[in-house]
């Protein structure tokens, strides 16, 4: 199946694995899918055979949902092996969730070291009320009232709401390794931008990409800015990452990732990452002729409409645009009365 656009594009399955179930898309290699409660509903979790056990790349959202459907695929396409190690790509909770559930039944955990802190640090980090420093956030980045206030009677999203405890201990992947798994090597080379030092895994003897959420078909991973460094430039390594990998794929690439169906065609895909951004950043420096916060420049960075389900990663992601182009020194932001941040292209 191509893509839509005819872009070369190529999906070799047109449809995921039912719940519990697994494809196989090259020899010891399973893809399994499991839901998520949100817009983007689902993850891809890939399994590799290492004879009398598995590793798993990523392990998905913990819910009771997740550990049902786990234990459906252990018991059928897994054949009852355990999974003996998880291989995290990155430390968003669709990720790390159920991690530490099969830590807690002798797995061993390998990533990198910023994933495993993030990780283990939000997980820790429980909060009860949103706090002065996100309601700043917001405010600077010009969240409409109604959403503001809304958000601030809720309980904030916690990690440990959705991610099994992680405890003390992993093993520290980073760029230059070779990991051995599923009777294939795999060189490391890690991406930024979307998630601090992200996990990717190419295949040395066969044309395998695992890429996590760092290279995604048909959808851009989210790019955002939030009030733990809110002056971050993520955007920045986002390109640098997405240059760097690009020079690595090839057409005869399986490119297996967190999210949507696998596909050839990386090189196209490559290119269209970093275009998607710079065409954003080009829409955005005319829209910013007058001065705008950072909520006023959904219209030119997503040409859709965003609703309650997608406002936040919008908004954050509208501030990484900004930040970029605030850090290159081609735009100019000042404090509106009410404390929005208001930014506008200098000259």
């Amino acid at each position: 199946m191509m893509d839509s656009a005819g872009t070369g594009i190529r999906y070799p399955w047109d449809a995921p694995p039912e719940h519990g179930k697994a494809i196989e898309v090259a020899e010891g290699v399973l893809w399994l899918r499991f839901p998520l409660p949100m817009a983007l509903d689902h993850v891809n979790i890939y399994a590799l055979d290492e004879g009398d056990s598995w590793t798993i790349i990523d392990a998905g959202m913990h819910s009771k949902k997740t550990v049902a459907i786990w234990e459906q695929a252990l018991a059928g396409p897994l054949g009852g092996k355990p999974v003996g190690r998880v291989i995290l790509t990155h430390h968003h909770p669709d990720h790390v969730g159920m991690a530490g559930w099969f830590i807690a039944r002798d797995a061993e955990f390998w990533t990198t070291r910023t994933a495993y802190l993030m990780s283990r640090m939000l997980i820790l980090d429980v909060e009860h009320k949103v706090t002065p420093q996100v309601q700043q956030f917001w405010r600077r980045a010009g969240m409409i009232d109604e959403v503001f206030q809304k958000r601030i009677n809720e309980r904030p999203f916690n990690f440990a709401d959705m991610c099994h405890e992680l405890p003390v201990g992993y093993q520290r992947v980073q760029q230059g390794d070779l990991i051995r798994a599923g009777g294939r090597d795999w060189d490391i080379h890690i991406g930024n931008g979307h998630a601090p030092e992200h996990l990717t895994m190419w295949s040395r003897d066969c044309n395998l990409v695992l890429s996590g959420d760092q290279i995604l078909p048909s959808i851009s991973p989210n790019i955002g800015v939030h009030a733990t460094e809110p002056d971050a430039d993520p955007l920045d390594d986002w390109m640098e990452s997405c240059t760097r990998l690009q020079a690595l794929a090839r057409e005869e690439h399986l490119v297996l990732g967190g999210h949507k169906l696998p596909f050839t065609g990386l090189p196209t895909r490559m290119h269209q990452l970093i275009e998607n951004h710079h065409g954003c950043l080009r829409r955005l420096r005319d829209h910013l002729a007058t001065p705008k916060t950072a909520a006023d420049c959904f219209p030119p960075l997503f040409k859709r409409k965003i609703d309650g389900g997608t406002y936040g990663l919008a908004l954050v992601e509208a501030v990484a645009h900004l930040n970029h182009l605030y850090q290159t020194n081609e735009v100019s932001r000042s404090l509106r009365e009410d404390g929005a941040w208001l930014w506008q292209m200098k000259g």
